[in-house]
């Protein structure tokens, strides 16, 4: 595929898109353009890789052609990234429209349930409270929903600054929906009751009827809040680079900002998650009292939300440059850095967690000296050579005064690394 074929392929319509919809305005039109624009950056980055498509006039020169290789492939990533952020609009707009049902649809299910357990053993005042306080959720998440749709409806109190769903956020409005679920489970039991009965739920309401859970709604919002804190100091001091994702995903409450598994996250979301399951089977089975539960499940939680702050306090740093050295080709004799010529920048954190998609990685610079190198993409089969998150390779601009110059590189995230003093000769 030449360049201009996967222009087409990218574009916003005709022929060659086979009449599909790709306004970027509705979820199926966003989904298929961020589809082909996909396919068509592979299919330009393969066909470079294996040596085709590249002028016969910039053959000749191999820096020459690496450039315009690099070039197309940036302004090809651009399309990409754009259709992408499309998709995660319409991706948002689309999860408004579909959690106020699966909302209403829960709450039918619980009048099905109830309904069915209801045979034998006749209707209670139990199971009207409970639907009750259901309804009167499901209309407050709704209004909530409403309100942010455009931010994700439902969702858009748990998601982050990154644009990723966040397991401390999720954990605590899990906890939030399970305490409201209960209190107003109570009053609603309150309202139907007698008088006597009234007095004896009452009680039941007080302290320290229901201690185990306000403590871990207390643990829940502190995680959040020290969470939030500790990841904004770090972005802010540089010991922390964040890359804002495309969309949110419900893999994010497992797995880092690369999309790998991350034990921290998944242990907190999993064990609070299995508490929370614990809580609403007791308010089942007692529907007239704050769920007590048992300060060994408590400690489990704090030990929970530790590990948890304690692995997002650990992950990241600032990139660091450890050499710089010559980039020499097999079989050329051993010589000095001069202008014009590739260095390999050797290091780590050149490439951040979440910065793998090929737009980011073209936002990658080296600064040598008082010139900023935007380091080239360098396609192989499956993805790039170049750069990396521990060496990057790029040419010595001619622009550079010879002499001992600073090298310092800038990543995606926008954290530069310490300056690393190099030997230019001419």
């Amino acid at each position: 595929m030449s360049v201009e074929a996967a222009g087409r392929v990218a574009g916003t319509g005709g022929p060659e898109g086979g009449g599909a919809c790709l306004c970027g305005r509705c979820p199926h039109g966003a989904r298929a353009g961020h589809r082909q624009a996909v396919a068509a950056f592979v299919a330009l980055r393969e066909e470079f890789a294996a040596g085709r498509g590249v002028p016969a006039g910039l053959a000749h020169s191999a820096g020459a052609a690496r450039q315009w290789v690099s070039d197309e492939l940036t302004l090809s990533a651009r399309t990409l990234a754009e259709r992408a952020a499309a998709e995660g609009v319409a991706w948002l707009a689309a999860v408004q429209r579909r959690t106020v049902p699966a909302l209403w649809a829960a709450v039918a299910a619980l009048l099905l349930g109830q309904a069915l357990t209801a045979v034998g053993s006749g209707w209670t005042s139990a199971r009207t409270a409970g639907l009750i306080a259901a309804v009167l959720l499901a209309l407050a998440l709704t209004v909530a929903a409403w309100r942010h749709g455009a931010q994700g409806g439902v969702l858009a109190p748990l998601i982050g600054e990154d644009r990723r769903l966040s397991a401390s956020r999720a954990v605590a409005a899990g906890w939030v929906v399970v305490v409201l679920y209960a209190v107003l489970t109570a009053a609603a039991r309150l309202a139907v009751a007698g008088s006597g009965a009234r007095h004896r739920a009452v009680r039941l309401l007080e302290l320290p009827h229901g201690s185990g859970l306000l403590a871990a709604l207390l643990l829940g919002c502190a995680v959040a809040v020290l969470g939030h804190a500790l990841v904004t100091v770090r972005v802010r001091a540089g010991r922390l680079q964040k890359v804002p994702a495309d969309r949110p995903r419900a893999v994010d409450l497992l797995a880092d900002d690369a999309g790998r598994g991350s034990f921290p996250g998944a242990q907190y979301v999993l064990v609070n998650a299995a508490v929370a399951a614990y809580a609403l089977v007791y308010l089942a089975r007692q529907p007239g009292r704050l769920p007590d539960l048992p300060w060994g499940l408590v400690a489990l939680l704090l030990l929970s939300g530790v590990t948890y702050l304690a692995g997002t306090a650990v992950p990241g740093g600032r990139p660091v440059i450890l050499s710089v050295v010559r980039s020499r080709e097999l079989g050329a004799l051993a010589a000095p850095i001069r202008t014009g010529e590739d260095i390999e920048i050797r290091g780590t954190g050149f490439v951040p967690p979440g910065a793998g998609t090929p737009d980011r990685l073209a936002r990658t610079v080296v600064r040598i000296g008082a010139v900023h190198v935007p380091v080239p993409l360098v396609p192989v089969a499956g993805g790039f050579a170049n750069p990396s998150d521990g060496v990057l390779t790029v040419p010595v601009p001619v622009d550079v005064e010879p002499g001992q110059v600073e090298v310092r590189v800038v990543t995606a995230a926008g954290v530069e690394t310490e300056g690393y003093l190099i030997e230019v000769q001419e």
